[in-house]
Parts: C-alpha cells; sequence; structure tokens
C-alpha cells in the first residue's frame, strides 16, 4: 500500500513537473484538445512571405486566427465533413500543389543564377539593341487621301502636335501629339521603320506610309546613340529572367523524360 502510494505521488509529481513544458509549447487547449505554437510560427511565416511586418498587434490576430480555426476545425470533424469524398480529394489538390511548389522553390535555391550568366544574358541584350535610337511623332489616319490632306496642312504652317491630337487614330500617342518617344527603328513594323530612317532630323514624310494599321504621317525629330541602362541597374530584372527561364527548362525536361502512357 505505500509503495503504491509513493508510486503514484511521484507520477504526480513528474507530470506536474513537464506541464510548463507542456503548456510553454502549446497556444492554447481548445475543448480539452492542445493548439500547437508551430501552428503560429507557420501563419507568421506565411504572413510574412507575402511582405508583412510581424507586429505585436499582428502576433495577437494570428494566434486569435489558430485559435479560431481549431475551435472551426473541431465542429467541421464533429459534423463528419472531414471523411466525405469531396474533403479527400480538395486535400489531395492542396498535398500536390504544396509539393510542387517545395520541389519547385528547392531547384532555385540549388540552382540559382550565377553573376557570370547574368553578364552573358546583358551583353547579348546589349548587342541586340545598340545601334541608333529615333525619337519621331507620327499621325494614323485610315484613308490615304486623308493623309496627303494632313501632309499638305502640315507643309502649309500646321502645328504637328495639334494636328495629332485631333485626327490620329493612334490612342497611345494621338493625345500626346504624336509623340512616340525614343525608340529603335525595329521596334516598328518594317514600313514604318524604313520610311523613318529615310528620313533626316525635323524632316517630314512626303507621302504617306501604309501599314496593317493604316497611313501614318512621319516626323522626324531627333537620332541619337541607343541608350542602354548598365548592368547594376538591371541586374536583379535580369537574374529574375534567367531564374524563370532556367525552372520552365527543368519543367519542360521533367515532362520529356516521363513516360506517360
Amino acid at each position: 500500500m505505500k509503495k503504491t502510494f509513493v508510486t503514484s505521488f511521484a507520477l504526480a509529481a513528474l507530470v506536474a513537473g513537464l506541464s510548463p513544458l507542456a503548456n510553454a509549447q502549446n497556444l492554447a487547449i481548445v475543448n480539452g484538445k492542445a493548439v500547437p505554437l508551430t501552428r503560429v510560427e507557420a501563419l507568421s511565416q506565411q504572413v510574412a512571405r507575402s511582405g508583412r511586418q510581424i507586429t505585436p498587434e499582428l502576433e495577437k490576430q494570428i494566434k486569435d486566427e489558430v485559435i479560431a480555426r481549431e475551435i472551426f476545425i473541431q465542429e467541421a470533424q464533429k459534423q463528419g465533413l472531414d471523411t466525405t469524398e469531396d474533403f479527400k480529394v480538395q486535400m489531395e489538390l492542396a498535398r500536390q500543389t504544396i509539393l510542387i511548389r517545395d520541389l519547385f522553390t528547392n531547384y532555385q535555391k540549388t540552382h540559382a543564377v550565377t553573376d557570370d550568366e547574368i553578364k552573358a544574358e546583358y551583353d547579348r541584350f546589349a548587342a541586340a539593341n545598340s545601334g541608333k535610337e529615333y525619337r519621331a511623332r507620327h499621325i494614323l489616319v485610315e484613308k490615304e487621301a486623308d493623309a496627303k490632306a494632313i501632309i499638305a496642312q502640315l507643309k502649309k504652317g500646321g502645328k504637328f502636335e495639334d494636328i495629332a491630337k485631333k485626327s490620329s487614330k493612334d490612342p497611345g500617342s494621338g493625345a500626346k501629339g504624336g509623340d512616340l518617344d525614343w525608340a529603335p527603328a525595329g521596334n516598328y513594323v518594317a514600313e514604318f521603320a524604313t520610311a523613318l530612317t529615310a528620313l533626316k532630323k525635323g524632316q517630314l514624310t512626303d507621302t504617306p506610309v501604309k501599314s496593317q494599321f493604316g497611313y501614318h504621317v512621319i516626323r522626324l525629330d531627333d537620332v541619337r546613340d541607343a541608350q542602354l541602362p548598365k548592368l547594376e541597374d538591371v541586374k536583379p530584372q535580369v537574374a529574375q529572367q534567367l531564374q524563370q527561364q532556367k525552372l520552365v527548362k527543368y519543367q519542360d525536361d521533367l515532362r520529356a523524360k516521363a513516360k506517360v502512357e
């Protein structure tokens, strides 16, 4: 009898000694079920990844959310909603989404873009975009006769910007007086580019330029050597683009290697 009492007393003391540690690992006890603090940590990390700072106020909201979820989950389980076929399908889809996300995240960590790759990509871009840039204006109309009338009007002293705002069918440049800003000739359709590069600074096209969009009246305002951004200014964008290209290739390689019957 004495031995049993001592054993029971020792067990009670052990449980009492463990309780503070157990409570420290839990956020709360909801209807007798422990809610671990790891859920708070996981949800906090998810919120932080979205760019939000975890303030004391937000941390309290997260804790309240975790407790509310446990309450709702318990009720859903009580109603047997976790045993339905739809629930099982949704859980499987969620499992797949998480696994695929982790697969791609892990690939990006182990196949990071190098500085040499970024430099090589920038050099290719610079080579493809070197040369001249043109500052031009244009007026786009549907009929050749209208374009000819506009050219005649301009040669008599009409103001290009005013006519463009009034008559141009190009919604992008028309409101800006026909201004197309700086761009290489390669940015335009072939007919437009050919006419543009044949002009001298300040010159207007003598005849309408026909393209798939209609008839253009073009004026060349200025020419300069291409202005390319510095590598350090575009490095993050180049790295992101290369990382995306690597990920797409990885996905394509996995599809190509898979045996699908």
